[in-house]
């Protein structure tokens, strides 16, 4: 009896022990609960936040990530201080784009991203950005925010490594500039085109560095050097490190031989027929668009075309059927455009069928002819023929023509359509202008790369091309151009004379105009164009015809 007495008691006790300690197990349970919940908020606002950060970075959005910072981040750091931080870095590993992955953690107060950061210099790194965490929550501000791969405490750095330099050769194969001197055979006309290599010009230093160009590093600074500085080059090499550990590494690879189109004996045939004069000629083959030979000032200065512009002219007002090549004009020594009086060169008399007053680059036909195309149409054949128009090599200065919308009222447009006024153009430009009539219309795109694919766009019609030519090859039979005639050729051209002041009245005239010739032969089979510029130079017939002509003679001797 005593001990099942006893046993009954200690159950009856067990019992009531429990039954009081339930309610407190409940509590506690409700209690932990609670407390995985507020953690899983807290992580999940964490997120959010590390989420919001990298895509804006993602979109290059910088105000948007510094507002990310908590404050203690922005104390230390001012915007325009964060902002110069992640350039820097940007700049350091050639950056392109950043793309944020799968986010890991929070473990402790950091948030692991993984991130593909794409480069210029380096490609595609895969590395874990590591994102701290201030209250907030908020981004605290650390370095490792700024390059995927940082660990704190590194800074991000480069060695960088240049190949060899590529060689430029002549269209025959004769090196024009080989190995680290730059060497050459034909000094003479390699001294007139390569141009040269040196230091990064000041102005230059952020696009290079951008590339991943060491300061120090020599590039092209003019003439084929420049031009075709990414193939000379070749790829950049070197390493990538966070602090001492190298996140990546590329090696160098040498530059690439670059084949032109540059003809020793054309080139040096212009060169010889410059004379040494501050002048540019461009030389091309205009079933191809290859560059034979660039002298002088041939695409890297720009003024009035004068009367080459004519060419333009005279093709936008037969394509809209405004004339024919015998709708006969006035004699006259000046022409009216809205009350101003436009003198023609000497104030000769001319006038009589549009390709009489085209052989003898009659002004008060073509200023008001001009004016009657009327400021879209001229725009819009000028930009046909290549004004306005990216230029095919960088250092190449862009031909313009003002847009319709600003180019002004009809005395402008009369001036813009016999090629003064605001109108600017290279030898190159005007070059490929003969070489679309040459071409019957169709516009080679220039090229200094040996036997690049010929491209062509449309300038005109065949029809209008043809008429033109005919128009061209009057002025060197019996107009302006005669001084350009190669016996047993048919030989097509256009002078120009483009006033830099009013010449009617001085007695110093030909030291204020610019002497133009494009030419091209033999018209109807063309295979050389050819166009030459002599600022303050005079005259188009007196002084560049003959030089174009000397030049047509070599190139057609050489070049088949």
């Amino acid at each position: 009896m005593t001990t099942g007495g006893s046993s009954r008691r200690r159950r009856s006790r067990r019992s009531r022990l429990l039954t009081r300690a339930l309610p407190l197990a409940l509590v506690a349970a409700a209690g932990v609960a609670l407390g995985i919940y507020e953690l899983g908020a807290t992580a999940r606002a964490q997120r959010a936040v590390v989420s919001q950060y990298v895509q804006a970075w993602s979109r290059g959005d910088f105000a948007a990530m510094y507002s990310l910072l908590d404050a203690p981040s922005r104390r230390r750091l001012t915007q325009s201080e964060f902002v110069a931080a992640y350039e820097s870095a940007a700049r350091m590993a050639t950056l392109d784009s950043i793309k944020p992955g799968e986010l890991n953690g929070p473990s402790g107060n950091v948030i692991d991203v993984a991130t593909v950061a794409d480069t210029r210099m380096f490609g595609p790194l895969h590395e874990t950005l590591a994102v701290p965490l201030g209250g907030g929550p908020r981004i605290h501000f650390s370095s490792t925010l700024l390059f995927p791969g940082l660990r704190s405490g590194e800074r991000l750095h480069r060695v960088t490594r240049l190949g060899p330099r590529g060689s430029i050769l002549a269209d025959d194969g004769t090196p024009l500039a080989t190995g680290p001197n730059r060497t050459t055979p034909i000094p003479q006309v390699a001294g007139a085109i390569v141009g040269s290599v040196g230091p990064i010009p000041s102005p230059a230093a952020s696009y290079y560095a951008a590339l991943g160009y060491p300061p120090h590093a020599h590039v092209g600074l003019d003439g084929l050097e420049q031009i075709f500085q990414d193939r000379l080059a070749g790829r950049i090499g070197g390493t990538l490190y966070a602090g001492r550990r190298p996140l990546a590494t590329i090696a160098p690879r040498p530059g690439t031989t670059v084949h032109t189109t540059i003809d020793p004996a054309i080139e040096l045939a212009a060169l010889n027929a410059l004379g040494g004069s501050y002048a540019g000629m461009t030389v091309m083959d205009p079933r191809t668009g290859a560059l034979l030979a660039l002298a002088g000032l041939a695409f890297d200065d720009v003024q009035p075309p004068g009367s080459t512009m004519k060419i333009i002219t005279a093709a936008a007002a037969l394509q809209a059927h405004l004339v024919t090549l015998g709708t006969v004009f006035p004699y006259q020594s000046s022409a009216d455009i809205s009350g101003f009086t436009l003198h023609n060169a000497n104030n000769e008399n001319c006038g009589g069928t549009l390709l009489d007053a085209f052989a003898v680059s009659c002004n008060s036909v073509f200023a008001p002819l001009g004016v009657t195309v009327g400021a879209k149409r001229l725009v819009a054949a000028a930009e046909r023929f290549g004004f306005n128009t990216v230029p095919p090599f960088p250092a190449a200065l862009e031909s313009t023509i003002p847009s319709a919308a600003s180019i002004g009222g009809p005395l402008a447009v009369g001036s813009s359509a016999i090629g003064q006024g605001q109108v600017q153009a290279s030898t190159l430009a005007m070059a490929d202008v003969g070489a679309a009539i040459a071409m019957h219309g169709r516009r080679p795109l220039p090229t200094l790369v040996y036997r690049a694919k010929p491209r062509f766009v449309t300038a005109t019609s065949r029809h209008v091309a043809a008429e033109v030519q005919r128009m061209m090859l009057a002025v060197v039979a019996f107009g302006t151009g005669t001084s350009a005639a190669i016996p047993g050729v048919q030989v097509a051209g256009k002078t120009g004379t483009a006033e830099l002041a009013n010449t009617s009245n001085s007695t110093n005239a030909t030291k204020q105009t610019d002497a133009w010739f494009v030419g091209y032969a033999p018209a109807g089979h063309p295979r050389v164009v050819a166009c030459a510029l002599f600022p303050g130079g005079g005259s188009g017939g007196a002084t560049a015809a003959p030089v174009v002509r000397q030049v047509l003679i070599t190139a057609l001797a050489v070049h088949h």
